[in-house]
């Protein structure tokens, strides 16, 4: 057995579970466990100095999220990814995306507008930082205005509902840095689109962005698969 690599980020603002189950999914997200790994209770219990009660709830929580699986009389693992569940949760981002984009080119105000931009910006900025999980909330950030500019509060809860599982492709994705300068030049053109009111073309740009995501993890399953 494996000696665990991360460490507890201690929030006194959150209830112990919480922090125990974010402290588990940055350490899935970032590949600290690793797709495959068997999550034993004991073993995290004693690396994270609490009891199995907290693990145990995270481990259901993350279930939830596609990020773990339970094997009859095995226990839990941390679930692989496979292109099978990359296209179940991309699929249905894609049709989402697609509506909140029609939805925030009639309903986005100029001040929502200036927010998307300096969403954009935001996110240009911490690519030098090489933090992949500023990276990638920066990009969420980005995608979250545009939601919250649809003015649809059932299209957002569903958005929020599919944003952890998306979450994990997200990072997957931006672990390669090649793709850096295509997402800076489809963010700025997804603006240009809404900003005009330009639906046809902002939605073509929208599931460029999503497909180009597609590919490019795709490519990295096949190649792990060897």
């Amino acid at each position: 057995m494996r000696e665990l690599n991360f460490n507890v980020d201690m929030n006194e603002y959150l209830p112990l579970r919480d922090v125990v189950f974010n402290t588990l999914r940055q350490a899935i997200l970032r590949g600290e466990l690793k797709p495959g790994e068997r999550l034993m209770e004991i073993q995290l219990a004693n690396k994270l100095g609490v009891s199995r009660t907290p693990i145990r709830e995270a481990i259901r929580k993350l279930e939830l999220e596609g990020l773990v699986l339970m094997i009859p009389r095995k226990g839990a693992e941390v679930a692989e990814i496979t292109e099978k569940s990359l296209r179940d949760v991309l699929e249905v981002r894609r049709a989402l995306e697609e509506l909140s984009v029609k939805l925030a080119c009639d309903r986005m105000t100029d001040d929502m507008v200036k927010e998307l931009e300096q969403a954009a910006e935001r996110f240009r900025s911490v690519l030098p930082g090489e933090d992949i999980t500023e990276i990638a909330q920066a990009d969420v950030h980005f995608h979250d205005v545009i939601y919250k500019a649809s003015d649809n509060g059932r299209l957002t809860q569903l958005l929020s509902n599919l944003g952890e599982q998306m979450y994990r492709y997200r990072v997957e994705y931006l672990k390669n840095t090649a793709v850096y300068d295509q997402l800076m030049r489809e963010h700025q053109e997804i603006i240009c689109h809404i900003k005009n009111r330009r639906k046809d073309e902002a939605v073509k740009v929208i599931c460029e962005h999503i497909d180009n995501q597609v590919a490019a993890i795709r490519d990295t399953i096949r190649t792990k698969r060897g």
